[in-house]
């Protein structure tokens, strides 16, 4: 009896030892309960489950982006291709960081402060002494110019010119650019255009072009060539929300100044190029370390 009440707490307990046992041992078959004969044996699910875990895996930064193609040649709109655009230039990481430091850098390593203050040998007067050194019971001093006098010179003050020029460490201005362009295309605040070639000088068409196609209220034009051509030079000097600039001189602080930046087909490849190969260049440690002129 005691034998019958273990097994049946066995096999109700831990359903696999009991489906070993029914085909391990089937005489044992009547001394089971009804209930327990009657119902199949549970099956376990296999250790590795048949199952794809892509659909769980975080998306893929290795694929490329897309973007239409614009046309400059009339105001209307109209999509003249795809481009793919490089995943490490124009996907990547989104560091709000490294945007702010760059643009507190940019901001700050062109400012010079021309605070002057003048010490006591600058400050007109004070040439003999006061009084006395001894007899009249007073402190002693050698001029009306010392820093404990009133109108006397400054100990410790701001002197000009004086410059807060430092150099942002190299692979901070290249993830920089990378972030705030990733940033604008994601934003959709990035347009690719054929290329700057407009039909006329005359800046309403200009105007016109930017409103019909919700470029926003300033727009930063970027081109491989440093030479524009005359028509759009002369439409955009009328306006001056829009501005223009080679590939060489991008930076931070003008693509978040403007609302919409609006890059050729060659300045993406230029782009793409220059900073592919700055963010896998061989001689990284080399510009790890302190600043040098040859670093700019």
């Amino acid at each position: 009896m005691l034998n019958n009440i273990l097994k049946t707490s066995r096999q109700v307990l831990y359903p696999v030892a009991r489906t070993f046992s029914r085909s391990s041992n089937k005489g044992n078959v009547a001394t089971e309960t009804p209930g327990a004969v009657s119902t199949p044996p549970a099956t376990r699910s296999p250790l590795i489950l048949p199952q794809d875990y892509t659909n769980f895996l975080p998306v893929s930064r290795s694929t490329a982006r897309q973007a239409w193609i614009e046309n400059t040649d009339a105001v209307a709109e109209r999509k003249v291709g795809l481009i793919e655009l490089h995943p490490d230039v124009f996907a990547a990481q989104p560091r709000v960081d490294l945007i702010q430091e760059n643009v507190e850098w940019q901001r700050k390593y062109r400012y010079v402060s021309m605070a002057h203050t003048k010490n006591r040998a600058e400050v007109r007067g004070g040439g003999r002494k006061p009084w006395p050194q001894k007899g009249g019971g007073r402190a002693r001093h050698g001029s009306l110019r010392s820093p404990m006098l009133k109108g006397g010179g400054v100990v410790h003050g701001p002197r000009s010119p004086t410059t807060h020029f430092y150099m942002l460490p190299f692979y901070k201005r290249v993830l920089g650019l990378t972030s705030t362009l990733s940033v604008k295309l994601a934003q959709d605040d990035l347009h690719i255009i054929e290329n700057v070639d407009i039909p006329t000088r005359d800046s309403d068409f200009l105007k016109d072009l930017i409103a019909e196609r919700n470029w926003g209220p300033s727009v930063l034009i970027v081109d491989d060539d440093h030479m524009f051509p005359a028509n759009i030079c002369q439409a955009s000097d009328d306006l001056g929300y829009v501005n223009l600039m080679p590939t060489f001189g991008l930076n931070v602080y003008s693509m978040l100044k403007h609302d919409t930046l609006v890059l050729t087909v060659a300045a993406v490849k230029h782009l793409e190029q220059r900073l592919l190969y700055q963010l896998n260049r061989n001689d990284a440690a080399s510009k790890g370390g302190k600043f040098k002129l040859d670093q700019v």
